[in-house]
Formats: structure tokens, sequence, C-alpha cells
């Protein structure tokens, strides 16, 4: 707890509105993502069929489109910006590996790693002094 803690106080004192920015238009992605899943199943089930063997598809397609919807509004308005973010990263990890283990496809790895590490970014960097986190957190 410490350790989160001393994250939230580096990260408040050097907030910037780029990384404002940068962290809702994640959440802007993830929650379109979300919304085209939800809109194409079949595409989706396309897209894990290198898995199928690995994770139940039924479980992975359920949990998949609701992680995104919720977690990509949440990481847009920077409420629990961490644990959405905790959600979001075995599937942009699922993401990368069905790239790598399926058909190639450069635009589609390329979109998942740079997500991947943004949102790695804000795991660590939290939602930062612009949020609803921080809003909360002073009133208190």
């Amino acid at each position: 707890m410490d350790t989160i803690k001393h994250l939230n106080k580096w990260a408040n004192a050097h907030t910037y509105y780029s990384l404002d920015i940068i962290r809702i238009g994640l959440g802007a992605f993830i929650f379109y993502k979300g919304l085209y899943f939800m809109t194409n199943t079949l595409l989706l089930a396309g897209l894990i069929e290198p898995l199928k063997n690995y994770v139940g598809e039924i479980i992975l397609l359920h949990y998949v489109v609701p992680a995104h919807l919720v977690g990509g509004l949440l990481i847009m308005i920077g409420l629990l910006t961490r644990w959405a973010l905790i959600a979001q990263i075995p599937i942009l990890i699922g993401a990368v590996l069905v790239n790598l283990l399926g058909e190639m496809n450069v635009l589609n790895i390329s979109t998942a790693s740079i997500i991947l590490l943004f949102s790695i970014f804000f795991l660590i960097y939290g939602s930062g002094k612009h949020s609803v986190d921080y809003n909360l957190k002073m009133e208190q």
C-alpha cells in the first residue's frame, strides 16, 4: 500500500495535460474496441481461434467485451485506473500472442503492442492529478 501511495504522490507532482490526454485516448480506444467486438462477435471468435485449445472460448468472449467497455470508461474518467488496467493487461497480452501465434498482421501487432505499453505505463503512473480518483481523494 505504501508503494501505491508513493507512486501517487510522484505522479501528482509530475502531472501534465498531455499525459491526461493520452490516458483519455487510451480509455477511448479500449472502449471503442469493446464496442467493435460486441458488434462483431464472429470477428472476435476468429481472432481467438489460435488460442482455442488453451482457454475456454466462451469465457474469453464474455470477458473481453465487458472488460473493454467498463475498463475503457474507467480509464477515460480516471476512476480506479490501475484496477481497470489490471483487467486489460491479460487481454492485451493475448492480443499480442494471437498475432504471434496466428496470422501475423503488422498493423494489429503494432497497435496491440503500443496499447500494451501505454497500459503498463499508466498502471505504474496511475490516473494523475486531473482525474476522478484525485478529486475524490482531495474531498476526504
